[in-house]
C-alpha cells in the first residue's frame, strides 16, 4: 500500500483556515485532520477527542518527555501538539493526513518529515483580515490589535511555505487546495505504487 501524504496548513487568525480545511476534507475521500492535544480550556460546543485531545499540563509535559509529539508549541498561553503514532498510522495506512498548526510547529514537522507538503493560506488584505477578526464580536478592539498584531509576525513567515493560498473567495481558495491534494495524489511514486499491477501488464512483453 502506498504511504499517504502530510499536508501542513498554517495561517493566520481570520485567514479561514480552519472553514477551508473543513470543506476540503468533506469533498474529498481518504483525508483526514489530525486532532491535536491541547491544555486550553474547553469551549463551549467542542468535543474532546473531535476537536482537540483536552489534557492538562502535567499529562502535556509527560508526553513531551516520552517522545510522543510530532510537534509542539506554545500559543499565548497555551500548548498544543501533534501525536506522532497517530499520524504515522495513518500515513502507512495510506490516508492523507493534515496538520493545521503554526509556522513553529511547521517547521519541526519538515525537519523530522522533509516531504510533508506545505500550504500557507493568506487573506486578500490586512484591512480584510481586521474586518474578519473584528466581525466575530466576541472580542474587544484590545484584543483583536494584539491578533492583528500576531496574525503579521505568523505571516511573515510564509517564504517558509511550498504553496500560497489566498482566501479572497472561498470557493476558489477550496479549488486551489483541493487541486494541491489531488496533484500529490497523481505524483509517480505514489501512484506508481498503488496500479504497479497494471503498470506491470502495460509494460510486458
Amino acid at each position: 500500500m502506498s504511504q499517504g501524504t502530510l499536508f501542513i496548513v498554517s495561517a493566520p487568525s481570520g485567514a479561514g483556515k480552519t472553514s477551508l480545511v473543513r470543506e476540503l476534507i468533506e469533498s474529498l475521500d481518504g483525508i483526514q485532520v489530525s486532532v491535536s492535544h491541547t491544555t486550553r480550556a474547553k469551549r463551549p460546543g467542542e468535543v474532546d477527542g473531535v476537536n482537540y485531545h483536552f489534557v492538562d499540563m502535567p499529562r502535556f509535559e509527560t508526553m513531551i518527555a516520552k517522545g510522543d509529539f510530532f510537534e509542539h508549541a506554545r500559543v499565548f498561553d497555551n500548548c498544543y501538539g501533534t501525536s506522532k503514532s497517530a499520524v504515522d498510522s495513518r500515513l502507512a495506512a495510506g490516508q492523507d493526513v493534515i496538520l493545521e498548526i503554526d509556522w513553529q510547529g511547521a517547521r519541526q514537522v519538515r525537519e523530522k518529515m522533509p516531504r510533508a507538503v506545505s500550504i500557507f493560506i493568506l487573506p486578500p488584505s490586512r484591512d480584510e483580515l481586521e474586518r474578519r477578526l473584528a466581525s466575530r464580536g466576541t472580542d474587544d478592539h484590545h484584543v483583536v490589535a494584539a491578533r492583528m498584531r500576531e496574525a503579521v509576525s505568523e505571516m511573515s513567515h510564509y517564504a517558509e511555505y511550498d504553496y500560497l493560498v489566498i482566501n479572497d473567495d472561498f470557493t476558489t481558495a477550496l479549488e486551489e487546495l483541493r487541486a494541491l491534494v489531488i496533484a500529490h495524489r497523481l505524483r509517480t511514486p505514489r501512484l506508481g505504487d498503488r496500479h504497479a499491477e497494471l503498470l506491470g501488464a502495460l509494460l510486458s512483453d
